[in-house]
């Protein structure tokens, strides 16, 4: 099992949503909301002055457990959807799960 993470802008949120939705392969998925702390913050025309103030980008995160066979298969897909526009750039990880369950 393989655990992926992507960070994307708020502003994406509902894409995203209605993307991993219509991917076969996503059972689920957990949505949080998170500040990016970087470069990207002076860059970032949909901040307010607060969000400058701050220093932080607002982002969602998103988890997603998965099968290792199905990874890619997610992964292009969304590439698709990036490469379309629909979305600004993601930022993705992976990492291992030892155990998935529910108890």
């Amino acid at each position: 099992m393989k655990s992926l993470t992507i960070i994307i802008h708020t502003d994406d949120q509902q894409e995203l949503t209605n993307q991993l939705r219509t991917i076969e392969q996503v059972q689920g998925f957990t949505m949080n909301h998170v500040e990016g702390h970087g470069i990207e913050p002076e860059q970032d025309t949909f901040l307010s002055a607060r969000d400058k103030v701050v220093g932080a980008t607002p982002r969602v995160r998103a988890d997603i457990v998965l099968q290792y066979s199905d990874l890619d298969t997610v992964l292009n897909a969304l590439r698709g959807t990036r490469e379309a526009g629909k979305i600004k750039p993601i930022r993705y990880w992976v990492t291992a799960v030892e155990q998935d369950g529910h108890l």
